[in-house]
């Protein structure tokens, strides 16, 4: 029987680089480390971080994930990221679900960044 999601993977083309990124950059944790890579947040899902080695990974570096990370405070973290050089895909923007901005990491995986304004489901 399937409990629960584990993780989420994103491959990329330079594993020590993406987790400086992930890491330095964005200020993930990086909970666990080692030949497969990288798994960050402490408590799944994880998000992991694989060396696009296999022909079929390769495909994958460099797309939209469809992973949506949730930041408390998004226009001041976006403020941030530019000071840090992100690549920004979309700027903040107001919708009726929240302020969503879109980021790519190193290799141009492709990640949205949201804020729940008050008031709003999640």
């Amino acid at each position: 029987m399937i409990s629960g999601v584990h993780s989420f993977a994103v491959f990329v083309t330079d594993v020590p680089r993406a987790v400086a990124f992930y890491q330095d950059t964005l200020g993930l944790t990086v909970s666990r480390a080692g030949s497969f890579g990288a798994e960050l947040f402490e408590e799944p899902p994880h998000l992991s971080i694989h060396p696009a080695v296999h022909p079929d990974a390769k495909k994958l570096v460099g797309r939209h994930t469809g992973i949506t990370l949730r930041v408390p405070g998004l226009l001041h973290f976006c403020g941030v990221l530019h000071d840090r050089g992100v690549r920004f895909v979309n700027e903040p923007t107001r919708a009726d679900f929240g302020i969503m901005a879109m980021i790519a990491d190193p290799d141009g995986n492709v990640f949205a960044l949201w804020e729940e304004e008050d008031g709003q489901d999640g």
